[in-house]
């Protein structure tokens, strides 16, 4: 079941992006960025600090209780940015990502906005790739990858993000 996360969630939710993204466990799934960066996804300071921002929005899947899923959805004048999809790296394609994706697409029609933009980091090649074939496009620009006290780069390769977006329809396709 997919609702909007709340304050009580915020433990929780932050245990399943760092899973996801970073350390060991990320390594279970194909989403991971251990290979590129060191340290924590996020925190929970900062997961809170989100959740009371009237402009965000957590989606979080829920299965048996547990949070096995979240995605954040920003609005943005004429846009949705969405950001920090995840899912438990045991259940990677499952078919949860893409039903997040679907729930955002039915957010951002909701709130009467044309698009949903996204950044990923330009070296994610199948993760770009995976959203590609779920409609999203690469607009051609590029944002720095941002210094931070949270994480620090292990990569090779300089880092940047590539943006990504997908017009919405009046009407979504399942």
């Amino acid at each position: 079941m997919i609702t909007k996360a709340t304050l009580k969630d915020v433990s929780a939710l932050n245990q399943l992006i760092n899973s996801a993204y970073r350390g060991e466990t990320s390594k279970k799934g194909w989403t991971t960025e251990a290979n590129l960066l060191e340290g924590l996804r996020t925190t929970e300071q900062e997961l809170t600090e989100t959740i009371q921002d009237k402009k965000n929005t957590i989606l979080k899947f829920t299965q048996n209780e547990q949070i096995i899923g979240c995605v954040l959805l920003i609005e943005k004048e004429q846009q949705l940015y969405l950001g920090m999809l995840t899912v438990s790296p045991d259940l990677q394609n499952s078919g949860i990502g893409k039903q997040l994706l679907h729930q955002a697409e039915t957010q951002a029609l909701a709130l009467g906005l044309p698009k949903i933009v996204m950044t990923v980091i330009s070296v994610r090649e199948e993760l770009i790739a995976w959203y590609k074939r779920n409609g999203y496009q690469d607009t051609g620009a590029r944002e720095p990858f941002p210094a931070s006290h949270a994480h620090s780069a292990i990569a090779k390769e300089p880092l940047e993000f590539i943006v990504l977006e997908k017009k919405i329809e009046s009407h979504i396709q399942s």
